[in-house]
């Protein structure tokens, strides 16, 4: 099989992901923090409603992707049955595996005294820096130069940061 720089881009949309494809991660990681920033008024448990809300939002979106990928490139160019299956939910975990760091990250707030508020942005930047780290591990991955690895990581910080400036501009 010809490597992927080589491929149609029909063969490409319908090409497994590779091993080390980040995509997910990243996406996962921004999802987490649009989750975070979008909590409205917390309830009785608001602690544990977040975590609930990061990792079943977490989990609706990968299958989402999951569903995307088995009806989308993949039914209309080949036969698949549970190996494809299980091989597109294992390509797709990173978008709802991002969200267990931010999740945790609420869940052991109150061991650092931390209120609502400071477990909020304690979930921010674990989100914000998994959002960077999968980015950064793409690029590096992909054989990108360190200045572009750092470039990926910045503009994944760009892209959390405004994901935050929205929820203050928004709410003030």
């Amino acid at each position: 099989m010809p490597d992927s720089q080589h491929l149609t881009p029909r063969e490409r949309a319908t090409e497994p992901r590779a091993q080390g494809d980040y995509t997910g991660g990243v996406y996962g990681s921004m999802l987490a923090v649009s989750v975070i920033v979008g909590v409205g008024t917390p309830g009785s448990s608001p602690r544990l409603e977040l975590v609930l809300l990061l990792l079943l939002t977490g989990l609706v979106f990968w299958l989402a992707h999951v569903h995307a990928q088995l009806f989308g490139a993949r039914l209309a160019q080949r036969r698949w049955g549970p190996a494809v299956v299980l091989e597109v939910c294992r390509e797709e975990w990173p978008i709802a595996g991002a969200a267990v760091p931010p999740a945790l990250a609420v869940a052991v707030s109150p061991l650092f005294g931390l209120g609502l508020q400071g477990a909020l942005w304690l979930a921010l930047l674990v989100a914000v820096a998994g959002q960077m780290g999968w980015s950064a591990a793409a690029a590096r991955r992909a054989g990108a130069p360190w200045p572009l690895v750092a470039v990926s990581a910045s503009v994944n910080l760009l892209l959390g940061l405004l994901i935050i400036a929205f929820k203050l501009v928004v709410t003030h």
